[in-house]
């Protein structure tokens, strides 16, 4: 009887004892199994994103003023910017009496007033105390005036006269695929009334001067 309390006492004290006893197990991760580090993930830049697709523009012209420009634009309705431009315009057809000395181009310019000729005296330029008899858009026109002033016995030439005016233009700057929406509306309120309407892709555009 004493034998078998002396086990029973062993072995309880073998199973409260035991656990201190055995070395620890560990394990080691095949290098297929290793997780990431969290510094080695790469994480998505937005600067690499395909970039926006770039805006066209659509130019009109030509606007005497900029302020007319500017009251077509507001009715059109689109974000804008004015260009403005020296232009050749095609020349004039000048009839005139050629140069001469100063005394005898006024002495001349008097008796033509006397008699109702509209003159006047260029006072400067290529052709300063010449004596004008009118300016033509006209080459019929001032062929015509051209051949009257010879039958009057009057030393008249035809010479172009040469001009150039500050033009101004409109840039529409529109999102992709709505140019002829815009070229629309423009000639829907012009009647189709411009020396020209022209699409191109912007480039370092300018900010525009209206935002509806």
């Amino acid at each position: 009887m004493r034998l078998v309390a002396l086990v029973l006492l062993l072995a309880n004290l073998a199973i409260w004892f035991a656990p201190g006893l055995i070395p620890p197990v560990t394990y080691e991760a095949s290098a297929g199994g290793v997780l990431p580090r969290v510094a080695s993930l790469k994480v998505s830049d937005s600067s690499e994103q395909a970039p926006l697709p770039s805006t066209e523009c659509v130019r009109v012209g030509w606007f005497d003023s900029r302020e007319d420009a500017s009251a077509f634009a507001e009715r059109v309705g689109e974000h804008f910017r004015i260009e403005e431009r020296e232009r050749e315009l095609p020349p004039l057809n000048w009839v005139m009496i050629p140069p001469q000395p100063r005394e005898v181009a006024l002495s001349q310019f008097r008796d033509l007033f006397s008699r109702g000729v509209e003159s006047y005296v260029v006072t400067e330029g290529e052709y300063r105390n010449a004596i004008s008899l009118g300016l033509f858009e006209s080459r019929a026109a001032a062929e015509s005036v051209l051949e009257e002033k010879k039958q009057q016995n009057l030393n008249v030439v035809l010479v172009n006269f040469p001009r150039n005016r500050i033009g101004y233009a409109l840039v529409f700057d529109v999102e992709p695929a709505r140019e002829t929406e815009v070229v629309q509306a423009v000639e829907a309120e012009s009647h189709s009334n411009f020396d020209f309407v022209e699409i191109y892709a912007c480039e370092g555009v300018a900010s525009p001067e209206k935002n509806p």
